[in-house]
Parts: structure tokens; C-alpha cells; sequence
């Protein structure tokens, strides 16, 4: 268990706070499981939207600024996000999409997956993907949205970069992935510590300019180990490489260092301990807004500033 444990989350930039939860919540039946702020901007919205209960793997997580610029996708971004979802339910979400007016694409296949590309309200790319290995998560259910068609969690995400060597050679030799598939200008990596959440995608473009990280894209991807310990020796192996990382940081839910990989994408490693639960419990995961320490004597002020949500 002391190896990179598949992906622990990915976190991106939205726009307006309720129509970020009710896209995540109503239109792809996520479950919101922690209401909190921003660290570094307590004013700010920090939600969570995952399974039941936010297992890490299935855990999205937007910093919803409401007067943000719209930002593009490029070259050291993480640019599409991959769900999973059970086999046979891409028309029922083809078909959902198309009812709500959600920009859509026709299928498709890669790797020899049918695949359904979207975007969310803030320019967001995403993918639903019928996996070719065996997913045996649970979804969360909604009313309207069962289990058999329900979001598992991630499949992949892919990386636009313009060379991928260096970026492949810290999957490879210090997260322990293997490549396992190449097609076209994508290369597949994947991690055999776990079943799912558990491939990157790297999209060589040489040409591709650098991205702008603002709303519709992704901050960073945090990959996924057990303990603080294991957290702490991946830091050894960075260092080791030559590589700026961060100190170990209190996240509350789970603590995380920080690096910026040679493609330029944002990476992080975050812990599975303490979860989601701490303070909250599972039934009541992500019904009321919970806030760090330092900011907990603030909380009149912070709760008058942030923008209201109706859930």
C-alpha cells in the first residue's frame, strides 16, 4: 500500500456558485459532499461532489468564482476529465443531455471504450465512459438517476502537453504507472495498485500554446496514497528529482503536497486519512457549510459574503 493509489481527486474553476451545484447535483446526480471555502480566499465556495460517500477516486472539486474570466484549455493543463459509468447507459445520458440542453458530442470510442463528451456549464470538458475493465462501484442514485446508469467515479484524465516524456517518466519511475495502450498522439498510462480512478491519459500536442487557468478548466489533479507516511516518502522522491514540492498541508479532509510536474501540470498528493467524515456524518455529508479552523470565529461574515445556495 505505500504506492500512488490511483487518482484522490481533481479540482477545477467554475463560475456561478448554484449553477455549479445544480449541474453536479441534478444533472449528473453527484452527490455534494462537503460545503466549505477556499482556503486561501475563505469567500469563496470549496465544493466536493462525488459518491455517497466521497471515496476518494470519485471526488470533483470547484472553486466557484463568480466573476471570473473564461480560461482555455492548453499545454501543461489537465484538459478532460473521464467518468466512469455502466456498460449500456451512454444513450440513457445521451438522450439526458440532449433534453436539458447540454453541450454534447456524438459518440465516439478510444481504446476501445465507447466515450461521451460534454461540457459543462463553465466550458468544462468531461467524458462518460463505458470502461472495458470491470468497475464494480456503486453510483450515487437519484430520482431520477439509478444505479445502472448511475456515475461511478473517475476512469482517467488526460493531459495536453507538449512533449510527454518528462511527465511520462514521473508516472513511471516515481508513481509507479506503466504505459499500456498508445494511440494516435494519446499515451495510456495506469497504476496496478488499484481497479479504478487508476490511468492517466498524456496528449502530446508540440504545437499547442500554453492553456489559461480560469474558469472552465482544471486547477490541478491529486493523486491518491494511504497515510501521512507514505505522503511524506513521496516527498523524498520528488525532492530527489530535482522538483519544488510543497510542505506537508492540513487540507482537514486530508493533507496534501504540492509540485509542479515538467509538462507544467499542477500535480498533488493527498491522503486518504482523516475523509470526509470528520465532520460530519455520512448522512449528513455536504448539508452545511463547514469551515477550517482559522476561519470558524469568522463565520457570521464569511456565511453574509458568500453567495446564496439554494440546495
Amino acid at each position: 500500500m505505500n504506492q500512488i493509489l490511483g487518482l484522490h481527486h481533481i479540482t477545477a474553476i467554475a463560475g456561478d456558485a448554484q449553477r455549479n451545484y445544480d449541474f453536479y447535483t441534478k444533472s449528473l446526480g453527484l452527490r455534494l459532499v462537503k460545503k466549505t471555502v477556499n482556503f486561501d480566499d475563505p469567500q469563496t465556495y470549496h465544493f466536493y461532489f462525488g459518491d455517497e460517500v466521497g471515496t476518494p477516486g470519485t471526488i470533483l472539486t470547484f472553486f466557484p468564482w463568480t466573476n471570473v474570466r473564461q480560461g482555455k484549455n492548453g499545454a501543461g493543463m489537465a484538459t478532460e476529465i473521464g467518468y466512469s459509468v455502466p456498460k449500456g447507459s451512454l444513450d440513457f445520458w445521451k438522450t439526458r443531455f440532449k433534453n436539458l440542453k447540454i453541450q454534447h458530442e456524438d459518440l465516439s470510442e478510444r481504446f476501445g471504450e465507447k466515450h461521451l463528451t460534454f461540457q459543462d456549464p463553465d466550458g468544462l470538458w468531461l467524458n462518460l465512459i463505458e470502461a472495458k475493465h470491470h468497475d464494480d462501484r456503486k453510483g450515487y442514485e437519484t430520482d431520477d438517476i439509478k444505479a445502472d446508469v448511475a456515475i461511478k467515479g473517475f476512469h482517467t484524465v488526460t493531459l495536453t502537453l507538449n512533449n510527454i516524456t518528462a511527465t511520462a517518466a514521473i508516472l513511471t519511475e516515481v508513481f509507479g504507472y506503466k504505459q499500456v495502450e498508445k494511440e494516435g498522439n494519446v499515451t495510456r498510462y495506469q497504476t496496478d495498485a488499484v481497479e479504478n480512478a487508476a490511468m492517466v491519459d498524456l496528449l502530446e500536442m508540440p504545437q499547442a500554446q500554453r492553456g489559461l487557468n480560469a474558469g472552465g478548466t482544471n486547477h490541478h489533479v491529486a493523486f491518491r496514497v494511504k497515510n501521512e507516511e507514505i505522503l511524506m516518502a513521496f516527498r523524498e522522491k520528488i525532492v530527489a528529482r530535482g522538483l519544488h514540492i510543497t510542505e506537508k498541508i492540513n487540507r482537514d479532509y486530508f493533507f496534501s503536497l504540492y509540485f509542479r510536474e515538467p509538462g507544467g501540470v499542477l500535480f498533488e498528493i493527498a491522503t486518504d486519512n482523516p475523509g470526509f467524515a470528520a465532520d460530519e456524518t455520512v448522512e449528513n455529508l455536504g448539508s452545511s457549510l463547514q469551515l477550517p479552523d482559522q476561519y470558524k470565529t469568522m463565520r457570521d461574515r464569511i456565511e453574509k459574503a458568500l453567495p446564496k445556495l439554494n440546495m
